[in-house]
């Protein structure tokens, strides 16, 4: 996880200042409407406050009770507004971090005749092409379309590693606000300013275009069915009392309605559905929509694209297999020099291999011809005095060394066709007319990533490798990936029916890709992840940007999505239990007059019946507050089976909703009766 999203604590004055700000603001009932079960709450706050105004004027005895109660009322409806702001403030928080990065870029843009012009960078335009050195932040969005350079993304990922970017394969996009560490690059915007990867990021994060899930709408309209039915029974209960000639207050009614609603899941939704997003935005992940958090938390199936995202994109070298007569360090040196002329990622992989693993010093000498790797060519090389090393295609190397196929040494050929077979791409190296050996250029899988698909299968979800190669390159790394399966010679529309066909079935699927190719496939899955790293096309379609470009971050997401929902029912199922507790307050105290052997349900032993019904309102409110943290953080997921889970839940939030107020209430009761507040 990366340390630049370090969750912010509740007490960040930064954050707490403006949350009591917003939480007053909440409280216009056109925003509470959103919200039926705190809209009602507070719609009962207003006709108490104008009955302990009616009570200040008529009955000043009857004020006390009945403007605590109404005092009590607004701060429930506060407490709620108050979870929803901090909530919402943690994302501003990282949002104004992320505007900070967005300083007064200016750009050298490259103009026709070849010069470059200082301007503005909002003035850039879609095409423009710029010019930036080591130590200039990059004007914005687009594509290196020339050169390699070493970049710092923390301004943007939180990773202090600098990260290559050049043009070519998957690691040419570039984000503005980033910089430039070494060399030079020229990069082409792809993005209009005001438009940026950041503009955007900044407007996901601050929560404006948040829409509620299908779980969430169906967990409202049961809390306001709910809300519903226990307005019914406060009008039968006030029926009932006038029926036995008991008096009840409207007063004591409204805390009876407000007290036994499920206020605390009520309170409490929307800030656990933005602080889905939030704990989604500390792992380096930007969620377009909280119904894409949801989702992920039901994934049961992963498709990821082959290159860019399980190996690193572009083909590397991997191992130097030497010819009869010819060592290994000769065949790696040879490789070395052949290789300083191309600029190509295999090129420069050739070199490092030969640097690193066999420790080839780079040569000092002069050369007296260097042959460039050109498309044509298909080779690379250089002359010196009697050397002519060449490294290239097995078959241009072969036309350049003067041999036929079934010339070349039968060692040759097997090596040759032992990399094809294993789905790699073999080169030959000569020197004149005497062939050297063959360098196995292979998809390289990312380290770790075998045991992230272990872990992903424990947790119930199914890989699926998607990839445009032959069914033997995509068997020989799916191998060595260790996905469950695998999906070759895949075209965009096979991928894109592939999931409709998996959710046709019932399933939820998830696609991480980087490449154009992939945007139909991330647009129709469930769980769309791009890469940051990857095209324009790939992060629009998506409806979520993982910032560190690391496919086995669905982990992570998954574990995010299940704790939204788990938290979501374990505070539910603690609202709806502790109702029980405040009806053994309540409902004695109610009629215990009228029917004293009510008073057997008295078994908090509580002082009196306004005591008992202020205490209940106390707790019904102070409980929001004290959930907040829990809300925002989340409950821990650990995977288990779903009856598992339900029993946990049960026996912690469900017994635990029972059996706290009762302690809650009763402690609120003792300091009611100390204080003589009634």
């Amino acid at each position: 996880m990366s340390k630049a999203h370090k969750a912010q604590s509740l007490l960040d004055p930064g954050i707490l200042r403006p949350a009591v700000v917003d939480a007053f603001r909440k409280l216009d009932p056109r925003l509470l409407l959103r919200n039926p079960v705190i809209f009602v709450t507070e719609m009962v706050a207003v006709v108490v406050t104008l009955l302990f105004l009616r009570d200040l004027a008529a009955n000043p005895g009857e004020a006390s009770f009945s403007g605590q109660i109404a005092a009590w009322l607004w701060f429930t409806v506060l407490f709620a507004t108050f979870a929803e702001a901090i909530a919402e403030g943690r994302g501003r928080a990282q949002a104004d971090s992320l505007k900070k990065t967005k300083s007064e870029l200016v750009a050298r843009r490259l103009k026709a005749d070849g010069v470059t012009e200082t301007i503005a960078a909002p003035d850039l335009k879609v095409g423009d092409v710029v010019v930036v050195s080591a130590g200039e932040l990059i004007p914005g969005d687009g594509e290196v379309i020339e050169g390699v350079a070493s970049v710092n993304e923390s301004a943007i990922t939180g990773e202090s590693a600098p990260v290559i970017r050049e043009s070519g394969g998957d690691r040419s996009a570039v984000t503005g606000g980033t910089q430039v560490l070494s060399d030079e690059i020229r990069i082409r915007i792809t993005v209009a300013p005001g438009s940026s990867f950041v503009d955007r990021m900044i407007a996901l994060i601050e929560g404006a275009q948040r829409q509620k899930t299908p779980n969430e709408i169906a967990l409202s309209i049961l809390l306001s069915g709910l809300t519903l039915i226990f307005l019914f029974v406060c009008v039968a209960i006030w029926g009932l009392a006038g029926y036995s000639g008991t008096v009840i207050s409207v007063t004591v009614l409204a805390a009876l309605l407000v007290t036994l609603i499920p206020t605390t899941i009520g309170g409490l939704l929307s800030a656990i559905g933005i602080a889905g997003m939030d704990r989604l935005v500390r792992f380096n992940v930007i969620a377009t929509s909280g119904r894409a958090v949801e989702a992920a938390g039901d994934v049961d199936t992963l498709l990821l694209d082959k290159t860019g995202t399980i190996t690193f994109g572009n083909r590397m070298a991997s191992d130097f297999l030497a010819a009869p007569g010819v060592t290994p360090a000769e065949l790696a040196e040879a490789a070395l020099i052949a290789s300083l002329s191309d600029e190509t990622p295999e090129g420069r992989s050739v070199v490092a291999l030969a640097t690193g693993d066999f420790g080839i010093a780079m040569p000092e000498a002069r050369f007296d011809a260097v042959i460039g790797f050109t498309a044509e060519t298909r080779l690379s090389g250089v002359d010196i005095g009697p050397r002519r090393l060449r490294k290239g295609a097995v078959d241009a190397v072969l036309k350049f060394a003067g041999l036929a196929e079934q010339d070349a040494p039968a060692e040759f050929r097997r090596a040759v066709e032992q990399i094809a077979r294993s789905g790699g791409t073999p080169l030959a190296v000569a020197d004149g007319t005497r062939l050297l050996g063959a360098i196995h250029l292979k998809d390289v899988v990312k380290p770790g990533i075998k045991e992230r698909f272990a872990a992903l299968r424990a947790m119930g979800i199914r890989t699926v490798m998607v990839t445009g190669d032959n069914p033997v390159t995509a068997a020989a790394i799916a191998s060595e990936a260790g996905v469950d399966d695998y999906l070759a010679q895949a075209t965009p529309e096979d991928k894109l029916a592939y999931i409709r066909r998996e959710q046709q079935g019932g399933r939820l699927i998830a696609m991480c890709g980087d490449g154009t190719n992939d945007a139909p496939a991330l647009a129709q899955a469930d769980v769309g992840v791009a890469m940051q790293t990857g095209t324009q096309a790939a992060r629009e379609a998506a409806n979520m940007v993982d910032l560190d470009s690391s496919p086995t971050k669905l982990i992570e997401i998954v574990e995010i999505g299940k704790q939204l929902l788990m938290t979501r029912g374990s505070l539910t199922t603690f609202s709806i239990a502790n109702d029980v507790a405040k009806y053994f307050a309540i409902i004695p105290a109610l009629f215990v007059a009228t029917y004293p052997t009510l008073g057997a349900l008295n078994i908090m032993g509580l002082a009196s019946p306004q005591s008992a019904i202020l205490s209940a309102v106390i707790f019904n409110a102070l409980i929001i507050v004290a959930l907040i943290p829990l809300a925002l953080k989340g409950v821990s997921y650990r995977p288990s089976g779903a009856a598992a889970l339900l029993r946990r839940n049960l026996l912690v939030y469900g017994l635990g909703g029972l059996v706290l107020p009762f302690a809650g209430i009763k402690i609120i009761d003792l300091a009611v009766s100390a204080l003589h507040l009634v």
